[in-house]
């Protein structure tokens, strides 16, 4: 069935022929030797959502001549919050990943990871919202989840067989190979840098990278769709999630965390004349950069930073104020990827050239990046940058070479702004 795959556009048809003839390891990085990847007759599980980029990469690899599985991940228990199972989203997913794999003929297994996920990402998460920081579930997901709690429960897995782990992700794995030691895995940027996913995949651990597969990374976005539509996938056309993927219809996300979390009033500030603007009912409310919808003001304010200590919103007119940049960003809990292995410039006096992205698809900003003498890191943009949020992932790369990645606790300004007036406490 597979080989006779014909795509209509001619670079798709090159992309796909290099796939096919010379296997998944095929990289245009001629620098690294992939050989690293999986044999014929190795057992490979395709991590699938119902989506079609997990689906395209499952139909990717269903050519191949592995054993080839394929599992869902149950990430979010319904009955916590209603007592049933009814209605709840994840039933639709998993109806679309079965079709999906009775069209491809390879087997899959549902694995209920809801607790672990609780425990380690959504509890946690919980107590960031709480304390005014905006944290991004997906990239913890990824570290504590799916190459995670999954990598452990695979089917197929036995103390002497370990399955790799291929995913929809738009990212690429290549092999470094040293004269000393065996070859390490490095994530790169993909083909397509509109998708690129590599920001969500900073906090992965090497064990887990090394396990990976990428089927997506040569792949455009379009032509994932056009593979879908070649092979009548019904899920061709399926727009692809936004947010966290729990919520599903729920509603506003907010009315959402108030159900777990307590009620916290405190006052909404003008950042520049002190004024009291008005109240809020959570720091959770609230994102730096966006709007604070104050109904009456002249103009639109913003968010630009929450005081933990005090329970403040603090807001600016409009949206390129000064206070919303940052060019100085402290890290805490930073993870390389390589973790007996961070750059050795980290701790010199001029530190160690990056460039940095503290939200998805943001263009990554040139910077230098130190470790401080408690261990933890700061990062010097060379400009400032918009709306740096504490509680978001800061990842690191070395050209298209994602490190690793730590949480932001603060963003400031490497010099105070003129005019601005500190409230009374």
């Amino acid at each position: 069935m597979f080989r006779s795959l014909a795509p209509r556009s001619c670079a798709l048809r090159r992309r796909v022929h290099n796939y096919f003839t010379n296997g998944y390891h095929t990289s245009t990085l001629s620098t690294h030797i992939l050989n690293h990847e999986p044999k014929k007759g190795d057992k490979v599980v395709v991590g699938m959502s119902g989506g079609v980029d997990s689906s395209v990469s499952a139909l990717l690899l269903a050519k191949e001549d592995y054993d080839l599985s394929a599992v869902y991940m149950r990430n979010w228990d319904t009955r916590d919050e209603s007592g049933s199972d009814k209605g709840c989203e994840w039933e639709k997913d998993w109806e679309d990943v079965q079709r999906v794999c009775k069209v491809l003929d390879i087997p899959v297994t549902m694995v209920d990871l809801s607790k672990e996920y609780w425990n380690k990402v959504f509890e946690p998460s919980l107590r960031l919202w709480e304390q005014g920081r905006t944290p991004n579930t997906d990239v913890w997901c990824n570290r504590e989840i799916k190459f995670g709690a999954l990598l452990e429960r695979l089917p197929g897995s036995t103390e002497t067989t370990k399955p790799w782990l291929a995913t929809g992700h738009y990212a690429r794995k290549i092999w470094s190979h040293h004269l000393t030691g065996p070859p390490r895995p490095k994530l790169v940027r993909p083909a397509d840098r509109h998708k690129d996913q590599t920001y969500y995949l900073s906090s992965i651990t090497e064990d887990g990278l090394r396990r990976a597969m990428f089927p997506l990374h040569n792949l455009q976005k379009p032509e994932v769709r056009e593979l879908a539509r070649k092979y009548n996938l019904h899920n061709a056309e399926r727009p692809d999630s936004v947010g966290i993927c729990f919520v599903g219809e729920r509603g506003k996300f907010k009315d959402f965390l108030a159900g777990y979390i307590p009620q916290n009033s405190g006052t909404i500030v003008d950042k520049m004349s002190g004024k009291v603007l008005g109240q809020h009912t959570g720091l959770w409310n609230y994102t730096i950069g966006e709007g604070a919808r104050l109904p009456g003001m002249p103009a639109r304010m913003t968010v630009s930073e929450k005081d933990t200590t005090t329970n403040t919103v603090y807001v600016v007119p409009g949206t390129s104020h000064d206070k919303l940049f940052s060019d100085v960003l402290s890290i805490t809990g930073f993870q390389w990827i390589w973790r007996d292995a961070p750059p050795p410039e980290l701790d010199s006096e001029s530190g160690y050239r990056v460039q940095v992205m503290h939200r998805y698809r943001m263009k990554a900003t040139p910077a230098t990046i130190r470790r401080l003498p408690d261990g933890n890191l700061r990062i010097w943009s060379d400009k400032p940058e918009h709306a740096v949020t504490p509680g978001q992932a800061a990842a690191v790369y070395d050209g298209d070479w994602c490190l690793g990645c730590g949480l932001i606790t603060s963003a400031a300004r490497s010099s105070p702004l003129e005019g601005e007036v500190t409230p009374p406490a």
